[in-house]
């Protein structure tokens, strides 16, 4: 029988390992990225067409190539990272499985632009799809151009399954954000169809987040700085108070690599408990400095997991830095009455040595001298004056007698006043209490057949989605005007998403003023929605969209009246008046489709005589 078994063609081989290390337009972004941060960048330039799918340029001023290394760069396993398989313990570079480039020259139109700083002349390649289309030499500045075009433009298939450009841009931004943050002593700039979208001078860790994330950020954050021989913690962490609903601000960098670990963040989660909402998620962007040979990065082809030596101790450490940062800044509240905050000694006055007050003085004042002088604040006898007789109060009542006489001396009819009612009393009906509340959470209204019993918030969004959808479709809605417009900051690619939402959101009585690149002035809201839930409403609408904001209007009226209905819906466990519990169930029932929520689940349930007799005859 013949052999069967062969070596697959290394441009087969290629497409393959592409399919784990380049998912998205943002994979490329990021191994790009990270080998110039490897090349000891201090200038780095992100340039992006169609959210990466016509190109992806990545423009560095790092340490450059030779002819050889240009060349060798994009054969498989081919890196200056490592050397042997003990580097893999002692890893301080981004990259070391030499599979990126030759990942990316399979499956898309690359050209490369390279030169050392000591060469006179650097060298120009083109590779389309594993194949070298030149090699030449040019006049190029230090440093290196990746230009990444027609991204799988030979598997149709990959380049089918992309979602939008809204989508993959924000992926995009995510992998520039990590790099950047991770990388503060770094200049990044970041454009995106030939606008501006960052631009990041080199700074320290804070002010690289805050020129990340909007000024707004800085008041938010509260720093973390611990040093053991396990590991060094330093960072930011977000106040309780501006915690949001999605994960959107949280960083663990490990080694000045992103990392993504649910068991850390069970850590960090551990030292807020007791000071979030429900559902509330923290900001956080921790830095952690561990030893190389503690960490294993080589799990996962794309390098967000890693395996700890010892996580138990980093869990407990990580846990009582931020405990202790909370509590140190007073942000977790002290349990401790008698305490008294005025002898609190500020944080930044720990280290501090007192000092000696200054004393002033007077050598000419004798206490014994004769020209003394009266204090001005006491008046001499002869200047004062007795305060004039004021009337007496019974001068008020002065000519009122007579009138009294008057009064008394008329006469009045006899005879009881009768006052007639339009009704008898026995036509009166007694009002029947038609509705009752139970646990705060369902309204029961009893029918000819029987009893139905709704649950009232299920019921209101049903009510508050039809309303919002009709608004938005059929009427303009009618908005309540805000004495003073309302300021609310947010991350730049979030306003990007609010700006596209706008004509959407006016549509359900939203007013915008101004929408700037870190903040949106409001200065009208829909008439159902209050000023303080305004906030929670755009930040869950922004939540529910982060993947994307659908293509056609009604599909994108339906997510907004969706969300907006959630948001704004009736909570269990709230008392109901009985006037209130009327309205919700005349509005359900004159809605289009009564019986399900706007998510599909039953609103109601009918329990009839019969169903009640049957439970009672066990």
């Amino acid at each position: 029988m013949s052999s069967i078994i062969q070596l697959l063609p290394d441009h087969v081989a290629n497409q393959i390992a592409a399919g784990e290390v380049v998912q998205r337009p943002a994979s490329v972004v990021k191994e790009l990225l990270e080998n110039a941060v490897d090349a000891k960048a201090t200038d780095i330039k992100l340039i992006i067409k169609d959210a990466g799918k016509s190109l992806v340029q990545v423009i560095d001023n790092g340490q450059g190539m030779s002819v050889t290394d240009s060349r060798l760069c994009f054969e498989r396993h081919a890196t200056s990272k490592i050397r042997q398989a003990e580097d893999l313990f002692s890893l301080h570079t981004k990259g070391f499985r030499g599979e990126a480039l030759a990942s990316i020259a399979a499956i898309a139109h690359v050209e490369m632009k390279t030169k050392q700083e000591q060469e006179e002349l650097g060298v120009h390649i083109i590779i389309e799809g594993s194949k070298f289309v030149s090699q030449e030499p040019a006049v190029l500045p230090k440093g290196t151009s990746f230009a990444v075009k027609n991204l799988f433009f030979n598997i149709p298939a990959r380049r089918n399954f992309l979602k939008s450009e809204t989508v993959e841009q924000r992926h995009i931004v995510d992998e520039f954000q990590r790099v950047a943050m991770a990388h503060s002593n770094i200049h990044f700039t970041m454009y995106h169809n030939g606008s501006e979208m960052f631009n990041l001078p080199i700074s320290n860790f804070r002010q690289r987040i805050v020129n990340i994330f909007s000024g707004k950020t800085n008041e938010k954050l509260v720093p973390v700085k611990e040093e053991t021989e396990i590991v060094n913690l330093q960072g930011f962490i977000g106040k309780p108070e501006f915690s949001k609903k999605n994960r959107g601000e949280q960083f663990f960098f490990v080694n000045n690599r992103f990392i993504k670990s649910g068991y850390l963040h069970h850590a960090v989660m551990a030292a807020y408990e007791g000071l979030l909402k429900d559902g509330a998620q923290p900001s956080y962007f921790l830095y952690l400095d561990v030893p190389p040979h503690t960490i294993d990065i080589n799990i996962h082809p794309t390098k967000t997991e890693i395996k700890f030596d010892d996580e138990h101790a980093l869990y407990a450490i990580l846990r009582s830095s931020i405990k202790h940062s909370l509590g140190q800044f007073n942000v977790a509240p002290v349990l401790d009455f008698d305490r008294d905050p005025n002898l609190d000694t500020p944080y930044q006055y720990q280290n501090k040595e007192a000092e000696y007050p200054t004393i002033q003085v007077d050598r000419s004042y004798n206490p014994f001298s004769e020209d003394k002088q009266p204090s001005k604040s006491f008046a001499s006898a002869s200047h004062y004056k007795k305060p004039e007789a004021q009337p007496s109060w019974e001068s008020l009542y002065v000519g009122l007698k007579q009138a009294g006489q008057e009064i008394a001396e008329m006469t009045f009819e006899n005879g009881e006043a009768v006052t007639s009612s339009l009704f008898e009393e026995n036509e009166i009906e007694q009002e029947v209490k038609r509705t009752y509340q139970i646990h705060k959470k369902y309204i029961v209204s009893p029918i000819k057949s029987g009893m139905v019993i709704i649950n009232q918030k299920r019921a209101h969004e049903r009510v508050l989605y039809e309303e919002f959808l009709t608004s938005m479709t059929v009427k303009q809605a009618s908005s309540q005007q805000l004495l003073f417009p309302l300021q609310l900051f947010y991350s730049s690619d979030e306003v990007v998403l609010l700006s596209e939402l706008k004509t959407s959101l006016e549509n359900t009585g939203f007013v915008f003023e101004a929408i700037e690149e870190d903040n949106v002035l409001i200065s009208g809201l829909p008439v159902n929605v209050t000023e303080s839930e305004i906030s929670i409403v755009l930040e869950e609408l922004l939540s529910d969209l982060q993947d994307g904001i659908p293509d056609n209007s009604f599909s994108q009226n339906d997510t907004i009246a969706k969300s907006m209905a959630r948001s704004l819906a009736i909570k269990t466990g709230t008392y109901l008046t009985e006037k209130e519990q009327e309205n919700l169930v005349h509005n359900l029932f004159a809605c289009k489709e009564p019986n399900v929520s706007p998510f599909q689940k039953p609103t109601f349930i009918t329990m009839s005589v019969e169903d009640l007799d049957k439970k009672f005859s066990l």
